[in-house]
């Protein structure tokens, strides 16, 4: 069959951002031509509507011709494929005498033209689109089949060959108003289950986003581009074909290894009928209240080439092909697996699955008008194929959507008409103002008068008033006179004396007792003064020494102070140099290595393998039935840095070293030194699995419980909580660790608080819970972790946020872990695990802890109703 691949080239892509959000509008009326929005029409402006219109998938079938290949390979056969398109049927032979029907929407037959096509399966979604509706168009079929001839066929050789995507963006570009309309575009694929942006290649992790209010979903990071001309969108097409990935196989010489989408951006301007109505020389309060913002209808086109369905078998798929391969089935069965969902009205509809079924969502069960072709081919060869493409198309007729139209209003529309209709108040406003000015003026000169004419009159009634006010007082006056000259003889009885006032007696005791009174006052003052000179003088002759005295306290225990900073500083550097030896453990192998002369120089370490070499195993190994504490102690240190070589330990077990060490942890003479040493040596031979078992045979975990309950000291606890973490990581030991006291032993030791100690702690549960997620997925185990029945769950949640890395990590780990099988997952959302899984799934450090986390939620059925019923998205 020949090549359907478009021709490539390259072009310079502007990256444009896209719009911020507006008010989105429902309306309820949907035709399949054109569409008419019912509006009520009332003074208070345009009212909203949130009814939807009911539209099925429409599925279309379309047949390959035959190509070179399979008329010489098929010759002798007749096709298994029969095609009745009057009665629009689909015949498919099992044998030469007997068939299976399908009816199907239309049915186009191999000789069917592209324009034919176009107008049966893409032209009325177009329109929908441009009417403000979302609308898909997506091909389906097995590899071979024709789905990107049909699609996405550019035709610069002949224009007859032009794909849907061609075609629909002559209609989208011949029904738009290039003045007020808008159309950008998008195009993408879904490779490997990853977002790249065809149009520009550096971006190749794009996010998918929904609107937790509408339920829309949106690539916000993808470029988008405006298109003005069918020019700029055929060179944007052959740069994301270009980039597109394809290969060669048996089925197709250049088949598609990728999803490809197209999304076209539609805003159109919707003329408001009421406001064209409005006269222009209405009166201004008219005019408000037809101002209202004019409607934006967006539309959204996604048009979607598949990548084709194929059986390894059959097309020769081998290496990365065959992960391409099996990328894309995945994505397929996923999206079979919602279209079965929503045509049997499932409850739930697995959506998540898969990126495709995310960025579908939209088109099967939601509210855009889709119609789907699904491409097959005559061969009786790939009959098996063909029958699983029909029965999909015939699935996907079932699945009914919800159309809505989507519209905002234009804003910017209302500002430029607000703003003509201001320039017209303006000028208005100028011819009113002129008007007022001269009524001013008019009526100024007209009070103006008629002020003048009052001050008139004023004046001649004020200097008739001011004359009988003056005759007034000279009357007075000299009535004033006759009174004063009538009382003159009688004035010496009335207190005067030969010209002197009787009251000069008084005058002078007043100045007397004032006089006093100063005496008193300044004496007062004088008292005042000694007194507080003696004040002064006892503070002085009283409090001096003690000054001093306190001065020299104060440096003494300044002196004090700064000897207790140094110290602290010291055990600082000390602890500092401890949490780096500590960060240099290693974390991903589940295991620890205990060195008992860490401090001791590389030549110490060589004296004591050359000890082990000169004395022999076995004397070392009889010096630790000593009576003698000492030796005791040395040779234990001996042994535990011969165990932290992994060629030593083999010799220690077989000349039983291993029974030695329990033998010391047994002993009833408790020396904690001893134990310390003695438990960090089990701890590194409890590395290896063979190891493991003997530990367990001879009653290393209750030994080590015991030791872990009777020593305080962080360090020894440390070794112990090392010994069972390792002994954790075996699968085959698990119940029986837990049946001897391991795990509460464990448990028990957080007690300490020591982060030295909780970082063992925490490696050992994460070991116990990835080998029972191990036992639980081989289908071993069915109930619940032995971890929760022994109360360790508070204990991970406390920890799962915990500031020390290497616990937080450990603690993450077991979560995900323990969250993998369902039937613990009740317990971690009565515990509060799955807030905590859910900031994992966020914030964790590591990629693939995080990525775990996402993976467990979705996949949990308790989990994700608890997370739907919270309303909280991964």
């Amino acid at each position: 069959m020949a090549s359907y691949r478009n021709g490539r080239g390259t072009v310079k892509v502007d990256r444009v951002q896209p719009s911020g959000s507006a008010n989105l509008r429902a309306s309820s009326s949907f035709k399949s031509k054109t569409s008419n929005v019912r509006r009520s029409s009332s003074s208070a402006g345009l009212k909203d509507f949130d009814d939807s219109v009911s539209g099925r998938v429409r599925v279309a079938v379309r047949l390959r011709p035959q190509n070179a290949e399979e008329m010489v390979a098929d010759a002798d056969f007749a096709d298994c494929v029969e095609l009745q398109p009057e009665f629009k049927r689909l015949k498919l032979r099992k044998n030469n005498w007997d068939s299976d029907t399908y009816e199907f929407d239309e049915v186009l037959t191999e000789s069917a033209s592209q324009k034919r096509v176009y107008e049966v399966v893409a032209k009325p979604v177009v329109e929908s689109v441009l009417d403000g509706y979302n609308g898909t168009v997506m091909a389906y079929g097995q590899t071979g089949t024709g789905k990107t001839f049909t699609l996405g066929r550019l035709g610069d050789e002949d224009t007859s060959a032009r794909g849907i995507m061609v075609r629909a963006m002559e209609d989208i570009l011949a029904n738009i108003n290039r003045d007020s309309d808008s159309v950008m575009i998008s195009y993408l694929q879904l490779y490997m289950e990853t977002i790249q942006d065809l149009l520009n290649p550096t971006n190749d992790n794009i996010s998918i986003v929904e609107d937790p209010r509408t339920g829309d979903v949106s690539v916000p990071s993808a470029t988008l581009v405006d298109i003005r001309t069918h020019h700029d969108f055929m060179e944007l097409l052959r740069l994301g074909e270009a980039h597109r990935v394809a290969a060669n196989t048996k089925l197709n010489t250049e088949s598609s290894r990728s999803h490809a989408i197209l999304m076209v951006h539609i805003k159109r301007s919707v003329t408001d009928m009421e406001s064209e109505m409005a006269s222009e020389n209405d009166h201004s309060v008219h005019m408000s209240r037809n101002s209202k913002p004019p409607i934006i209808r967006k539309g959204k086109l996604v048009v979607v080439d598949l990548a084709g369905s194929e059986r390894v078998h059959k097309s020769g798929s081998e290496g990365h092909t065959l992960e391409e391969a099996k990328s894309i089935n995945l994505s397929l069965s996923a999206l079979g697996k919602c279209i079965n969902a929503l045509a049997e009205n499932s409850p739930h509809v697995p959506v998540r699955d898969s990126k495709l079924t995310r960025l579908l969502k939209d088109s099967f069960g939601g509210t855009a008008r889709t119609s789907l072709i699904v491409t097959v081919g005559p061969s009786p060869r790939h009959r098996a194929e063909t029958s699983s493409t029909i029965l999909f198309g015939q699935r996907a007729m079932k699945v009914e959507n919800m159309l809505k139209i989507k519209e905002e209003f234009d804003y910017k529309s209302l500002c430029r008409k607000l703003e003509t209709q201001i320039d017209k108040l303006i000028a208005e406003n100028e011819r009113q103002q002129k008007a007022f000015e001269d009524e001013i003026e008019r009526t100024a000169i007209e009070a103006q008068q008629r002020i003048s004419e009052a001050e008139l009159n004023y004046s001649e009634a004020l200097e008739r008033e001011k004359m009988k006010c003056q005759m007034d007082y000279m009357e007075s006056i000299k009535k004033l006179e006759e009174k004063w000259m009538h009382n003159q003889p009688k004035r010496g009885t009335n207190g005067f004396n030969n010209g002197n006032h009787s009251g000069e007696g008084n005058n002078g005791q007043v100045d007397e007792d004032i006089t006093e009174l100063k005496s008193m006052l300044q004496k007062e003052i004088s008292l005042r003064k000694r007194a507080e000179e003696e004040i002064h003088n006892l503070r002085n002759s009283q409090f001096c020494p003690s000054e001093a005295d306190a001065n020299a306290d104060v440096i003494k225990l300044q002196n004090l102070l700064d000897d207790e900073t140094r110290q602290k500083q010291k055990l600082e550097e000390e602890v500092m140099l401890l949490q780096s030896r500590l960060s240099q453990l290693s974390f991903g192998s589940g295991q620890t290595r205990y060195s008992q002369i860490d401090d001791r120089g590389n030549g110490e370490t060589t004296s004591i393998a050359n000890l082990h070499e000169h004395v022999g195993l076995q004397k070392i190994l009889s010096l630790l039935e000593s009576e003698d504490p000492n030796v005791r102690l040395h040779a234990v240190k001996v042994v535990a840095n011969l165990a932290a070589e992994d060629t030593n330990q083999e010799r220690i077990v077989e000349a039983g070293g291993l029974s030695s060490l329990l033998a010391l942890l047994r002993s009833r003479s408790f020396d904690e030194t001893i134990c310390r040493i003695a438990a960090g040596a089990i701890a590194n031979l409890a590395m290896n699995e063979a190891n493991q078992e003997l530990i367990m045979g001879q009653g290393g975990i209750s030994l080590l419980a015991m030791t872990a309950a009777d020593a305080e000291d962080p360090q020894t606890l440390r070794m112990v909580a090392g010994a069972i973490a390792n002994l954790c990581g075996n699968d085959k030991l698990q119940a029986r660790l837990r049946s001897e006291g391991g795990i509460k032993a464990l448990l028990g030791m957080v007690r300490s608080r020591h982060p030295d100690v909780l970082s063992q702690v925490a490696r050992g549960v994460a070991n116990f819970a990835k080998c029972e997620s191990r036992t639980s997925t081989k289908g071993n185990k069915n109930s619940r972790s032995m971890l929760i029945e022994d109360g360790a769950l508070p204990w991970i949640v406390q920890n799962a946020n915990n500031d020390a890395s290497i616990i937080r990590r450990h603690i993450e780990l077991a979560l995900c872990h323990l969250a993998q099988h369902e039937v613990n997952a009740k317990d971690m959302v009565s515990g509060g695990a799955l807030w905590e899984l859910v900031r994992i799934s966020r914030d964790c450090s590591r990629d693939d802890i995080r990525a775990l986390a996402r993976r467990t939620l979705t996949s949990s059925q308790t989990f994700s109703s608890e997370l739907r019923r919270l309303r909280v998205e991964i």
